[in-house]
Order: C-alpha cells, then sequence, then structure tokens
C-alpha cells in the first residue's frame, strides 16, 4: 500500500445503516487516505446560527431544539423517521448545503493529491453518485447484525427498522456500486477486504 500518495484516488463509500461504513473508514485513515464524514458535515452545516440551521427551524419549528437554541438529533431524528415526508423534506434543505462541502473538500483532495474518501450514507438516495468518484464502493452486513448494532445504539426494534426502511433496499445499492465489501466476520476480516479491493482498484487505474 506504500504507492497510495503517488496515486490520487477518490472513493464513495456508502452502504446500508450499521453495516461498518464507519470502521472502514478508520481502516482507509490508517491506509493513509483522508476521510470526510458526510453526516458530520451535514450536522456541522446545522451548526446554531448557520444558514442551514435557520432553514432547518424555520421549516420544523422549535420542537427541535434542545435548552441551549442547538438542534436535537434525536428530537429531529424521531420526528423525521416517524413520517417519511418530512424525512424528505428535511433532505431537499440539507442535502445541496452537503453536496457543496464534499465538491470543495473533493477538489482540495485532487489538488494535493490525497488519496481520499467520503462516508456517504445516501449516496445514490441524495443524488451524488455524479460526483467526482474513481470508485463508488458498498458495505453491506446482514440484517440480523444490523439489527443487534441499531438496538445497542438504544434504538427500540420499531425505531430500528424505520431507520433501514428509510434508505434504498442494500441489494441495490449493492448493484450500483462498484464494488463490494462485505462485513461479515471480524474486524480483520474487514480490514483485509478492504486492503484487497484498495489494492484492486489502484492495479486498475
Amino acid at each position: 500500500m506504500s504507492g497510495l500518495n503517488r496515486k490520487s484516488i477518490i472513493l464513495g463509500i456508502t452502504g446500508g445503516i450499521a453495516c461498518g461504513k464507519s470502521e472502514v473508514g478508520r481502516i482507509l485513515e490508517k491506509l493513509g487516505f483522508s476521510v470526510c464524514d458526510a453526516d458530520r458535515v451535514a450536522h456541522h452545516l446545522m451548526d446554531k446560527g448557520r444558514p442551514v440551521y435557520h432553514q432547518v427551524v424555520e421549516h420544523f419549528g422549535a420542537e427541535i431544539l434542545d435548552k441551549d437554541g442547538t438542534i436535537s438529533r434525536p428530537k429531529l431524528g424521531k420526528l423525521v423517521f416517524e413520517d417519511p415526508p418530512k424525512l424528505e423534506q428535511l433532505n431537499a434543505l440539507v442535502h445541496p448545503a452537503v453536496r457543496k462541502a464534499l465538491e470543495e473538500w473533493i477538489n482540495r483532495q485532487r489538488l494535493m493529491e490525497q488519496p481520499a474518501a467520503v462516508l456517504l450514507p445516501l449516496l445514490f438516495e441524495s443524488g451524488m453518485e455524479d460526483l467526482d468518484w474513481d470508485k463508488i464502493i458498498c458495505v453491506s452486513s446482514p440484517e440480523a447484525a444490523v439489527f443487534q448494532r441499531l438496538e445497542a445504539r438504544g434504538l427500540s426494534p420499531e425505531e430500528a427498522e424505520k431507520r433501514v426502511n428509510s434508505q434504498m433496499p442494500l441489494a441495490d445499492k449493492q448493484q450500483r456500486a462498484d464494488r463490494v465489501i462485505s462485513n461479515t466476520g471480524t474486524l480483520g476480516e474487514l480490514k483485509l477486504a478492504v486492503e484487497k479491493n484498495i489494492t484492486a482498484i489502484m492495479l486498475e487505474r
């Protein structure tokens, strides 16, 4: 993997909820990639006082705010995942700003010739498959393991099901991606799968 810095590459990492995208991101960082988490970008764009913050609060009202005036992610999440049209409305408010921020970030990595990856759960749902990717990788995991992880995060089985159903079916994401990494075993096996795929992608270039 020592030749990474000599070959600029930009990867879009997508997949189902709780399939292991963040873990793949950590593995890529250890391999020398810059990694951008699109969810964190979205949260930052909704920080108090920013334009997206005002749009979201204006649309959904003060009920989504904590006492200090910041947007409560649990309150907002409960509101939109209970009501699919509201989730679509939230995405319509946030995704354009996320897209712009990601385009700028990707351009900076290209200029620096820095291998990079963006963790983007809704890559296909948000229409961002046309960003400047070299390859799109889908991280998959068995449904039982996904629900186990979501419940470990404090979600009820009903809430977990709503989160899973709010996204494009995993099989569709796998079909549309350039490569699929199956997170079905140990962390060590996942690391080997990531390294194998990155090596193969580099050889294709």
